[in-house]
Order: structure tokens, then sequence, then C-alpha cells
């Protein structure tokens, strides 16, 4: 790419002239930031709705809001999340003293997803800044006018020496892999996630993957009819709500015991009509298919001879509006592809068994999900499902609220990803902890004679065994 080394070279020159690391420098980018956001709200529910057809409300929820969240706390608390901190040491160093200082990585690359073409792209620039970086961003093309919003825009609120904003296709993509970087923070697809690691360990540059996975829910039927209601608003909200189940953290698949299907299946439907309308086709709070290829590959899961004669509620489509239908399907086979590969559209399909118990050995036979959701009452149920299964998360009772806590970390495990954010974790993810370990010259007594070789050996057996003797062990001169 033309251009793209010199662009390298100068966020380089500027890490080295240690521009990135003041808190001057962090704290006015994160308040560029919150002006950006603020600013150019308007244009951002805009941008979002020429994109995926994302209507204001949810616009502020899962995008402009956790941008604006994530850089007041990151301001807020950089200060303290900069500082050294002092490290514990075991009396046979003494004397000595210790810190852990975290240090910015240097020039890091994010590449953000386009489902959420603001959110997921911009909070981990927050992290990068507040951790000390310089960065490259690069939007998903797949969102085209957020990121040409993007890439217009952000050198107006921020430092333009420390953070580049570049565009482009899977060639561009390509070339930015190419090169050396000090930290690479990717969200996206399993498939274009395993293309990057492989990019990244030509350098041996660490990787944070925040990819997606079949996250499942466990409908326990333990529930009483006025909470059947609430977990049925919050299914529903979960798998159609949140870009019409373009997301990594929507519900993939739902679990529950063959004789409640039906009148789950009813109370979905239901729910369905309540939150879109008798026809969704004319809502304005239902996402459109993001472009034509993945609506193409909706359509291939659903139009499996096998998995569409499972279509309980909804199945109707629309390829000249990428319009599907919220869509509900039962025991569809579980060799399918929409079984066996992430759905990442609004199809939903059931599974049932005949004790609610078998959906540990069902999640756990498969690769770990990003989340698990469990609607249920049972405590022991409970604790099964945190000591046999394994998972990014797990959130009981609810749906994606542990995205939005900042207290938490948020992060896959295997094929779901690694590497952990928002709040305090995103500062960690791009940050160094560097051990710093102080010691004088005082005292420093070695006898030279023979016979105390003996005396040094086991006195250091017992320095290992019993930290609280090292100051005799310093004082008596054994330290080699």
């Amino acid at each position: 790419m033309e251009g793209l080394e010199g662009t390298l070279a100068e966020l380089r020159d500027t890490f080295k002239s240690g521009r990135t690391r003041s808190v001057a420098w962090r704290k006015s980018q994160l308040r560029g930031m919150i002006e950006f956001v603020q600013e150019n709200e308007e244009r951002i529910f805009q941008a979002l709705d020429q994109d995926v057809g994302k209507h204001p409300v949810e616009a502020y929820r899962d995008e402009v809001g956790v941008v604006a969240k994530s850089a007041k706390l990151s301001l807020s608390c950089v200060e303290k999340w900069m500082a050294p901190r002092k490290g514990d040491l075991p009396l046979v160093f003494f004397p000595a003293s210790a810190q852990v200082m975290p240090e910015p990585f240097g020039v890091v690359l994010i590449m953000g997803s386009w489902n959420f073409p603001i959110s997921l792209t911009l909070d981990p620039l927050i992290a990068a800044i507040s951790a000390g970086n310089a960065v490259v961003l690069k939007p998903s093309e797949l969102s085209p006018t957020c990121s040409s919003f993007l890439a217009e825009n952000i050198p107006k609120y921020l430092d333009p020496k420390s953070i580049k904003v570049i565009e482009g296709g899977i060639d561009v993509c390509e070339q930015l892999l190419q090169q050396k970087w000090d930290k690479i923070f990717f969200t996206g697809s399993q498939r274009v996630g395993r293309i990057v690691m492989t990019a990244a360990a030509q350098h041996l540059t660490p990787v944070t993957l925040e990819l997606g996975g079949k996250s499942p829910a466990i409908m326990d039927s333990s529930s009483n009819p006025t909470n059947m209601k609430v977990i049925a608003k919050r299914i529903v909200g979960a798998k159609w709500g949140s870009c019409s189940g373009q997301a990594c953290i929507a519900i993939d698949y739902l679990l529950v015991e063959e004789r409640f299907a039906s009148d789950l299946i009813d109370l979905l439907a239901k729910t369905i009509k309540q939150f879109y309308g008798e026809n969704p086709r004319e809502s304005k709070s239902y996402c459109k298919i993001v472009n034509k290829n993945n609506f193409k590959r909706l359509l291939d899961l659903l139009k499996d001879p096998l998995v569409e004669a499972s279509v309980a509620y909804g199945g109707s489509v629309d390829e000249e509006k990428m319009y599907i239908e919220p869509t509900i399907l039962l025991n569809p086979p579980l060799d399918s592809q929409i079984m066996t590969e992430e759905i990442f559209g609004p199809l939903l399909p059931i599974i049932t068994l005949d004790d609610i118990y078998e959906s540990i050995d069902f999640i756990s036979s498969r690769p770990k999900p990003l989340a698990i959701y469990a609607f249920t009452r049972d405590e022991k149920f409970k604790k099964q499902i945190l000591s046999r299964t394994s998972s990014g998360s797990v959130t009981f009772n609810d749906t994606l609220l542990q995205f939005l806590c900042d207290s938490l970390p948020f992060g896959g495990v295997g094929q779901s990803g690694f590497g952990r954010y928002h709040g305090k974790y995103s500062f960690d993810t791009f940050s160094h902890e560097k051990a710093i370990l102080q010691r004088g010259f005082f005292p420093e007594l070695e006898p030279r004679y023979p016979p105390w070789n003996s005396f040094k050996l086991h006195f250091i057996k017992l320095a290992y065994a019993f930290n609280y003797i090292g100051l005799i062990l310093l004082l008596l001169g054994l330290k080699k």
C-alpha cells in the first residue's frame, strides 16, 4: 500500500518520542473521543442506519452510549491505572523493593467489525489510547458509511500524528497484516481470526482475538408463568434485538425440555409480534442483513430441506430488502450447518432434551462458546453449569448484560477467542506489566571456607521452604 510504510514510520517515531506516554496526552485524547461522539451523535445514527439499518435507540444503546461510557470511565481512571503499584517480595529478598509498572506496547493495529462498526472499533481504540499506544485503526469495509465517517472525522478530534485511520478491503488488510506490530486487536469471525493469528506469528506479535461461536441459552422449565413472560422477552431481545442476531453475543440456539417446547414457541412468537409488530418487515426496530453475501449464506442455511422442514415460526425472506423474518426452528438436524456453524442472523434453532441437565453434556461436547445464558432457579444446576462447561462468560436469568458491565472482563475461550477487555481489563490488554526490582549493596557477607558449603545448601533449602528465615540467611552471609 502506497504510503503505509511512511505512516508506520511516523507512528513509530511519535511513540519513540514519548508523546503518547504522558497522562496529559492520554486525557486529551479521551476528552477528544467524548467530544467526537457527543458532537456527531446524529451523523453516527445516520451512518449506522445506512449500513445496517439500526434504529437510533439501538444505535445509542449498542454503539454511541458504549463509546461514551467507556471514554468517560477511562478518563476518570487512567491516572490510577497507569501508576506503578507496589510488588510483594518474600523476606528472603530483604532489603529490596519491587514495583509493577504498566507500559504501552508501542504501535498497535485495531481491526474493527461491521456489525457494531462504531463501538467495536472505538472501544478498543479508547483502551489503546489509555494505555499510551500509537494506533492504526482499520474499520470494516463491510460498513462503508461508518468506515468513511470515522476516517474523515477521527483526525479532527484525535492526535493525527499518533492515531491513523486506514480504510480498504481485503487487499489492505493483507498488507497491514504483513507489517510488524507491537499488538494486534481483532474483532470478527473465526475464519479471519485464524488468518490474523497466522500473520501475527511471523513477527511473534501478541494478539487479542474477539471472535464468536455458538452461544447457547438454556431454558429450565421450573419458572412460574410470570417469570416465563420475562424470560421470553429477554430471549427475543438477545436474539433479534441486537443487529437482528448479527452479533457475537446473540443467542445462537436454545435448549429446552421437550414437554415445554410447544408452549415456549408460542410465547416467543407472541413476544416477537409484541416487539416488531405483525409484519417485522415494516418495523424500524429490526435491522437488515448487512449484505448480499451474508443474506445468501443465511438463506442457504435455511433452505437445507431438513432444516426448512423444522421451521416452527417465521421463515419468510425478501432478497431485495435483504430481510429475513425472525425465525424459530424446532430440532433441525444436529449435523446440519445451522447447528455446526455460527448462525449470525435471525434464525433460532430450539433443541429439545428429555431432561434439562442433559444440556450440560450437549454444550461441553461442542467448541467453547463466547457466552452461556441459563434461565433457572435451580442452584444445583447453576453449579453444574459453572463446573462442567467452559465459556467466555455465563449469565443467569438474563442476556447480554455481561457485555455492558465494565467491571467484568469480556472475551472468549478456545475457538471463541482469547484475551479480554472492558474497563480496567481493556487497559491491561494494551499494556505490558513490567516487573521492577531494586536492591541495595548491604549486607553482603560471604565466608569463603569450604566447611560452610554444606550449611549453605541446608539454609537455602530452608529459605525456600520458610521465607521468614531469609533474613537469617542473608545476615549469616550464605547468599551466593
